[in-house]
């Protein structure tokens, strides 16, 4: 028998969540949590708006304070704002940067979103202080990433 279709939908939400922070490589306890969460809402066949009504969401293996607010959030508004905050699309120009060598879209995503790199000068600043090395996901030479930011200054000034 299938879940509910609330549980579905909910379960396909926390999934992207999930998605989206393994992406920007945020704390591997939250994706593994988001994840569980959309497994037990799966494992029900009662409707999690039912079980929301008596207030029991955290009676729910793998379903906590965190979650159940979100749960609680998608059965008032039919959203989540965590995953809106999390879908949010690059800027123009920090999306370019998945062009220059070394650099994957999960790395520029995680740049930005996490490190806060807004500028091809801050990305710069970051390549020189060789931090960006100590990176997971950095494959390429500092030398060329710097040669390539170089060569994009000078076309986006023309």
């Amino acid at each position: 028998m299938a879940a509910p279709q609330n549980n579905q939908r909910i379960a396909g939400l926390f999934r992207s969540i999930a998605d989206l922070l393994a992406a920007q490589r945020a704390n591997p306890y939250r994706v593994r949590a988001y994840r569980r969460g959309a497994d037990s809402l799966l494992a029900l066949e009662e409707d999690v708006a039912d079980i929301a009504t008596r207030k029991a969401l955290e009676e729910i293996d793998g379903i906590g304070k965190d979650l159940s607010e979100k749960i609680e959030e998608f059965l008032k508004t039919g959203t989540i704002q965590t995953l809106e905050t999390l879908k949010t699309p690059l800027p123009e120009e920090v999306r370019a940067w998945v062009t220059l060598p070394g650099l994957s879209e999960s790395l520029v995503a995680y740049l930005f979103g996490r490190l806060n790199i807004t500028t091809i000068d801050d990305l710069e600043q970051l390549v020189r202080s060789h931090m960006l090395r100590t990176l997971p996901g950095f494959s390429g030479s500092e030398a060329e990433l710097l040669d390539a930011i170089d060569t994009l200054r000078r076309r986006s000034s023309h």
